[in-house]
């Protein structure tokens, strides 16, 4: 892949939207079920995920000229879990109550597969400015998925958003469960596909 010739705009906007992580690629998606129950933690997780992202990412952009080829891979996980580490003592330090409720899952960063992916095609074949950009994008769009998987989850599963309670009363337990995640986001790609088939036939 060579390097990039789109601009900034469109990198941050290829990453929200075209390329978005979880509702157009598929990736992460053990997280996205998992800790996407409440918009809070939803909210935590993309903001870890943007911090791990662009930093690896602009690291990897800095130093992919003294990278060998056949260890690549292992200096990806290694530059992720720096950054992990970093964010992880962060959140435990000021964010005991949401970090608690993350559990395992900041640690797991490491093994998203959205940022090796992002290491591989993009950061170590751009320039730093342009690998912040997608890398800004990228988590930018994970955020995006998780704060509207957790915005649904909670105010149907639970009838509260953000810990208000909205409703009174809880609409669908249901939706609070892994499999209401699963369908929820399969709903939500559905919906990405169907306006990106109705966009090319009007561009047509």
């Amino acid at each position: 892949m060579a390097e990039t010739t789109k601009t900034n705009i469109q990198l941050f906007i290829n990453g929200l939207l075209n390329e978005n992580p979880i509702f157009r690629l598929a990736l992460s998606m053990c997280p996205a079920v998992g800790i996407s129950t409440t918009v809070m933690n939803g909210l935590l997780l993309g903001v870890a995920v943007i911090f791990v992202q662009v930093f690896s990412s602009c690291t990897i952009a800095l130093i992919k000229d003294y990278i060998h080829p056949r260890i690549r891979i292992p200096t990806y996980t290694l530059t992720i879990a720096t950054w992990v580490t970093v964010i992880d003592l962060v959140l435990s330090a000021y964010f005991p109550v949401a970090y608690k409720a993350m559990g395992i899952f900041v640690r797991l960063i490491v093994a998203f597969a959205i940022i090796t992916m992002r290491l591989e095609v993009f950061a170590s074949r751009n320039r730093v400015i342009t690998s912040f950009w997608d890398g800004m994008g990228m988590g930018f769009g994970f955020l995006l998925g998780m704060i509207v998987l957790g915005s649904i989850r909670e105010l149907i599963g639970m009838g509260t958003l953000l810990g208000y309670d909205i409703l009174g009363f809880r609409p669908l337990l249901f939706f609070v469960l892994p499999a209401a995640g699963f369908f929820l986001i399969g709903f939500i790609m559905a919906i990405f596909n169907y306006v990106e088939i109705v966009y090319k036939r009007k561009t047509k």
